[in-house]
């Protein structure tokens, strides 16, 4: 099994509150199609305002993944930074005891 995680960076020109918005309109409109429970179990999402990136990691399936970040791209295009982003695709092997404690602290961190 591979983990995959993707990195947007932005251009300094990008306001960091309009990335923010974007991705949390991209989780809630995925969270409408695949339920909040299944959106919260396969994806994490971590924005860095520092050093302008956003780091979406696919936990367990891909596919929910992928529809949170067509949402965001689709979202990001209509405010018009379409070309003031890099997205970058990572894969990393990851190890069924690390597959399991992540999944561990997810399921932990739902009810918390």
């Amino acid at each position: 099994m591979n983990r995959e995680l993707y990195r947007y960076n932005f251009d300094s020109k990008v306001p960091i509150q309009d990335v923010e918005e974007s991705l949390l309109l991209a989780v809630l409109a995925a969270e409408s199609l695949h339920g909040r429970s299944l959106v919260r179990l396969d994806a994490s999402f971590c924005l860095d305002s520092k050093k302008r990136s956003c780091v979406v990691d696919a936990v367990l399936s891909p596919e929910v993944v992928n529809n949170v970040l067509d949402q965001f791209a689709a979202v990001f295009a209509k405010k018009g930074g379409r070309k003031k982003q890099q997205r970058n695709k990572n894969r990393y092997p990851l190890p069924n005891a690390a597959f399991l404690y992540r999944l561990a602290q997810l399921i932990v961190s739902f009810f918390v």
